[in-house]
């Protein structure tokens, strides 16, 4: 971490001069350039003293955010087959477990099925984009033709069938990750 860089960022942010955040912070201008160019380094007490000055604390100045994925490309995608059930079923984001969501592409064969998933906590949807479906709840079910959604709070087990007949693909998001 470039501490003298981040600094100016932030004195510049708040419309400072490097004397004005001198003088905020009771140290000389020419502390505060040297500071800016990383040749020196402040005690704690000062360092803590200028972020106090700028507007912020010790631990969001060095809490630095991650350049976060935004997009995702084949290379990305992790492909699981199980040819018993009849599904092929793609993660479209790597690493997805640590989001919020995970969303999947899960192709059936015909009479194909997704594996039964027990009841959690959460939400899940899907955007049927071609062939049809029908959604099992418990012992309820729901037919879902292509162009159709799904979305429920999968309270009991779960489980998607193709029933067309030929293959479906099916756009899956579930929240948490549980794929």
């Amino acid at each position: 971490m470039n501490i003298g860089e981040k600094i100016k960022q932030l004195r510049v942010k708040n419309g400072l001069t490097q004397e004005e955040l001198a003088g905020r912070c009771e140290l000389s201008k020419g502390f505060i350039s040297q500071l800016e160019r990383d040749l020196t380094s402040p005690s704690i007490a000062t360092l803590i003293d200028i972020l106090e000055s700028l507007g912020t604390n010790i631990k969001d100045f060095f809490n630095e955010s991650v350049n976060e994925k935004v997009v995702f490309k084949k290379d990305d995608v992790f492909t699981k087959e199980d040819k018993d059930s009849g599904y092929v079923i793609h993660w479209l984001v790597s690493n997805a477990q640590k989001n919020a969501m995970e969303p999947i592409l899960i192709k059936l064969d015909p009479g194909g099925s997704s594996e039964l998933d027990n009841p959690h906590d959460g939400e899940e949807f899907g955007y049927v984009v071609s062939g049809g479906v029908t959604v099992y709840l418990g012992t309820q079910k729901y037919k879902v033709k292509k162009g159709e959604c799904f979305y429920f709070k999968p309270v009991t087990t779960h489980k998607i069938v193709n029933s067309a007949k030929s293959q479906s693909v099916v756009l899956w998001v579930s929240s948490p990750p549980s794929f």
